[in-house]
């Protein structure tokens, strides 16, 4: 039997014990007030944010950390971001905090910007994965706000979903893979984004980019007005959110190849009987499907293609597909972040 019950009424819920609030436009104040008071007693509630749904804590609660990782079934060596409500509160979860930092927080808070900064001494090693930096953004999605605003501190939160899988943008997407775990679920609807932030590191002087993300390496370079540099080219050992080689994949196997090789790996597993969906971005009228295969057009904007790549790997998922095949992306700046969760995606080993 389901744990969720269909709701008529645009305020909430109920999944067991646990409390789903629908209908983000109406989401009452009480509810980001119950949400607020389950953070305080160490519990955990997902919530949207810009880029992708996060499973928040109580950033300076150890125990309330843990469960993050508990339900996740995330390695603790791996570190969270905290979510903050603005840039003033910067000094409470960082020191040492460099010019280049406030000017890309000034800039670009709230948004999709992670700054990996050295952490204060209030940080547990529970969120930094024991080593003395910490990841720190402020969300530009005002249930996101809001929660921040009423909690008053720090919120722990990775993407609401089981480690290395896709990241959910729908609180449908939370509810499916985490289900009555998760303390409380605030629903915003799509993320707007899609795609996790860009994380920058400011720990050690220069600017070093972790993770390519929703906010663009030309946007921070024009507002540092220098280069920043990659952290495959530094010798740098910051571990962050997201940078394991096997990370955003759905359960269905993924490969990439070109446009002029897609269609022939897509007929050669199809004779073998296996049932296949193609991510298709080429513009050539050739989005057809046949026995065997389906064929997803996906955006020919980065930003589009971004918003809708999760949502379909999770459709993809759902419909027992043997393989999914995706067209290499473009290698322009705009698609770096694309390219990067699509190879990371593909590094599961099944293909």
């Amino acid at each position: 039997m389901s744990r969720r019950r269909n709701c008529d009424k645009p305020t909430e819920c109920r999944i067991e014990n646990k409390t789903l609030s629908v209908n983000p436009h109406t989401i009452p104040n009480d509810q980001i007030q119950a949400a607020a008071a389950l953070l305080r007693a160490g519990e955990t509630v997902a919530f949207p944010t810009e880029t992708v749904y996060g499973l928040g804590a109580d950033a300076s609660n150890p125990l309330a950390v843990r469960k993050i990782f508990e339900i996740k079934g995330r390695p603790v060596y791996h570190p969270l971001i905290v979510h903050i409500a603005a840039t003033s509160q910067l000094p409470a979860w960082a020191r040492n905090i460099p010019d280049a930092a406030w000017r890309l927080a000034d800039a670009f808070w709230p948004g999709p910007l992670t700054l990996i900064l050295q952490r204060s001494s209030q940080v547990p090693n529970e969120v930094t994965g024991g080593q003395d930096t910490v990841g720190l953004r402020v969300p530009d999605h005002p249930i996101a706000t809001a929660l921040l605003h009423a909690f008053g501190g720090g919120i722990a939160a990775p993407s609401a979903n089981r480690f290395g899988q896709v990241s959910p943008t729908t609180a449908q997407h939370v509810h499916d893979k985490l289900g009555s775990r998760v303390g409380m679920l605030l629903d915003g609807g799509p993320c707007r984004i899609g795609v996790e932030s860009t994380i920058v590191s400011l720990a050690h002087g220069e600017a070093v980019l972790l993770r390519p993300g929703g906010l663009s390496i030309e946007a921070i370079e024009n507002t540092l007005n220098k280069k920043i540099l990659l952290a495959q080219a530094t010798a740098s050992k910051v571990r962050a959110s997201g940078l394991l080689d096997l990370h955003y994949a759905p359960t269905t196997p993924i490969e990439i190849h070109p446009a002029d090789e897609l269609w022939r790996r897509a007929h050669q597993l199809a004779k073998l009987g296996h049932k296949v969906a193609i991510l298709k971005l080429s513009d050539d009228n050739k989005c057809i499907n046949s026995n065997g295969i389906t064929c997803f057009q996906m955006p020919l904007l980065a930003d589009e293609y971004g918003r809708d790549l999760y949502a379909t790997l999770h459709r993809i998922d759902h419909a027992s597909f043997d393989h999914i095949l995706a067209e290499t992306p473009p290698v322009t700046q705009e698609w770096v972040a694309i390219n990067d969760r699509i190879r990371r995606a593909a590094h599961s080993g099944h293909s």
